[in-house]
C-alpha cells in the first residue's frame, strides 16, 4: 500500500508593518486640522489613470499608487437551469504579496471576501450588464463572462480602483461574433468578423468614505495609513443617473441620516467625472486603433529619460558678436597679476598655475646644499688623516728604547707604553675606521633626507 507524498508546509507570510503610536496620533491631528499627508482636501479625490492592453478586455486602472490589472475573459457553457436564456456572470478578485506584503497567496482573507461580495453587489445585482443579450441557444449554450481582478500594488481604497477597472473592462470587451444555423453554432474570429461589445446599460463605480472619532471627521478616498487608523468606512456605489447600486458600512461607527445623505451627494459628483473620464480614455483608445496609431500598455507609460533634457530649439543672433565681446571684455576687471612665460626658479624645473610657487626647485636646492655638506665633512676627515700619518715621528726615535714613553701629563692618569713601534699601526688603523665610519653616516643622512621628501 502507497502512503501519499506529504504536503510542504505553506511558506510563511510577512505581517503588515503596524503602524506606531506616534504615527497614529500624527494622523490622527492632521484630519482634526483637516490637513492629509498627501496634500489634499478631505473630499478631494485621487488622479485615475486608464490605459489599455492591445488586447480587448484588458486594462489597467491606477487611482494614485493603488493599481489594479482587469481581464475579461469568454466561453459558451451551459445555462443555469433556473435562468435558461441569460447568461452567466463570474467575478473574481486576487490579492498577492507583490501588492503589500501582508497578503498571503492562495488563502482569502476576510478582507478579500468582503470586497468580492461587494463587487458582485455593484455589478451583478445592479444589472448593468444585459445578461439576455449572452443567450446563443436557450437551455443549451450561453456566453459565460468572467471578470479577474488583480491587485498590482495597494496603496488604499481598493474596492473604489476595483471597481472602475471591472467596468472599464467590460466596456473594453469584445466577444466572438457567433451565428446558429438549426443546431449548429458557429463561432467567428476576429478576422473572419468582428467582435461584438457587451450591451453595457450604465456604469456603477464605488466610492469610499472614512469616518474617524466616531463619525466626526470624514475623508474622501482614505490612502493605506488613513485606512489603519479609521473607525469605519461607508462605501456607495451609484451610476451617472444618481442611482444608488449599492450600499455599505462597516466598522463600529453609527451614521445617522444627514451624513449618508451628505456622503450620497459627494458620490454623484464624483461619480460623473469618473464616468467622462471613462468614456474619453474608451474613445480615443478606439480611435487609436481605427487609425492604426500605437496602443497598448507599452505604449501608455510615460517615456521619461534622466540623462536627457528636451528643449525648444532657439534662434541665435551672431551678427553683433565682436561688439557684444569687446563690450563685455572693457567693462570686466583686469586680471591682478599676469604671468606671460613661465617661472624659471632652477634649470629643469617650470612654474605650474597661475602665479603659484612651485616647491620642486627648493627641494632640488636642499638636497644639493645637503649633498655639498656632506662632501665637505668626507673631505675633512680625509686630510685630518693624512695629518696625522705626515706627522714627524722623530721625538719617539730620539727616545731611548729602555725608557717608557708618557702620552698624558696628569698625575693621576698615566699610560705607559712598552712597545713604541706599534703606535704607527695603530694610528693608521684608528684613521681607516674614521674614515668609514664618516661615510656611513653620510650615506645615511642621504638616504633619511630622501626618504623624508617622498
Amino acid at each position: 500500500m502507497t502512503h501519499p507524498a506529504p504536503r510542504a508546509a505553506p511558506a510563511a507570510a510577512m505581517k503588515a508593518t503596524p503602524l506606531s503610536n506616534c504615527e497614529r496620533r500624527f494622523l490622527l491631528r492632521a484630519i482634526e486640522e483637516r490637513k492629509r499627508l498627501d496634500g489634499r482636501q478631505c473630499y478631494d479625490y485621487r488622479n485615475v489613470r486608464i490605459s489599455f492592453d492591445a488586447d480587448y478586455g484588458c486594462c489597467i486602472v491606477e487611482l494614485g499608487k493603488t493599481r489594479v490589472l482587469a481581464q475579461v475573459s469568454c466561453e459558451l457553457v451551459p445555462p443555469k437551469p433556473s435562468r435558461p436564456t441569460e447568461g452567466i456572470l463570474f467575478f473574481n478578485l486576487e490579492f498577492s504579496p507583490m501588492a503589500a506584503p501582508g497578503f498571503e497567496p492562495g488563502r482569502q482573507s476576510e478582507l478579500l471576501v468582503k470586497l468580492n461580495r461587494l463587487i458582485e453587489r455593484c455589478l451583478r445585482n445592479s444589472k448593468c450588464i444585459d445578461t439576455e443579450s449572452l443567450c446563443v441557444v436557450a437551455g443549451e449554450k450561453v456566453w459565460q463572462i468572467r471578470l479577474d481582478l488583480h491587485l498590482l500594488n495597494h496603496d488604499g481604497n481598493i474596492i473604489d480602483a476595483a471597481s472602475i477597472a471591472g467596468i472599464v473592462a467590460l466596456c473594453h470587451f469584445r466577444r466572438p461574433d457567433v451565428s446558429v444555423q438549426g443546431e449548429e453554432v458557429t463561432v467567428y474570429t476576429p478576422e473572419e468578423r468582428d467582435p461584438v461589445p457587451l450591451s453595457i446599460h450604465h456604469m456603477p463605480i464605488c466610492v469610499s468614505f472614512a469616518f474617524f472619532h466616531q463619525g466626526t471627521y470624514l475623508l474622501v478616498d482614505p490612502s493605506e495609513r488613513e485606512e489603519c487608523v479609521m473607525d469605519g468606512v461607508l462605501v456607495i456605489a451609484m451610476n451617472k443617473h444618481r442611482e444608488i447600486c449599492t450600499i455599505q458600512s462597516s466598522g463600529g461607527i453609527m451614521l445617522v441620516k444627514d451624513q449618508v445623505l451628505r456622503c450620497s451627494k459627494i458620490t454623484a459628483v464624483k461619480v460623473a467625472e469618473i464616468t467622462e473620464l471613462i468614456q474619453k480614455a474608451l474613445e480615443n483608445d478606439q480611435k487609436a486603433r481605427k487609425e492604426g496609431g500605437k496602443f497598448g500598455f507599452a505604449e501608455s507609460i510615460p517615456n521619461e529619460k534622466i540623462t536627457t533634457f528636451k528643449m525648444e530649439s532657439a534662434a541665435v543672433d551672431t551678427n553683433d558678436v565682436e561688439e557684444q565681446a569687446e563690450e563685455i571684455i572693457t567693462k570686466a576687471d583686469p586680471p591682478l597679476e599676469v604671468f606671460a612665460k613661465p617661472i624659471l626658479h632652477t634649470p629643469g624645473t617650470a612654474q605650474i598655475g597661475e602665479g603659484i610657487e612651485n616647491s620642486w626647485g627648493d627641494l632640488e636646492e636642499s638636497e644639493g646644499e645637503e649633498a655639498v655638506e656632506e662632501e665637505g665633512e668626507i673631505e675633512a676627515t680625509a686630510l685630518e688623516c693624512q695629518q696625522m700619518e705626515t706627522e714627524d715621528p722623530s721625538p719617539m726615535k730620539e727616545t731611548k728604547q729602555d725608557e717608557p714613553i708618557v702620552l698624558s701629563d696628569s698625575e693621576e692618569e698615566e699610560v705607559v707604553i712598552l712597545e713604541p713601534q706599534e703606535i704607527a699601526k695603530k694610528t693608521r688603523t684608528q684613521t681607516n675606521t674614521k674614515q668609514e665610519n664618516a661615510s656611513k653616516k653620510a650615506f645615511n643622512k642621504r638616504r633619511k633626507k630622501k626618504r623624508a621628501a617622498y
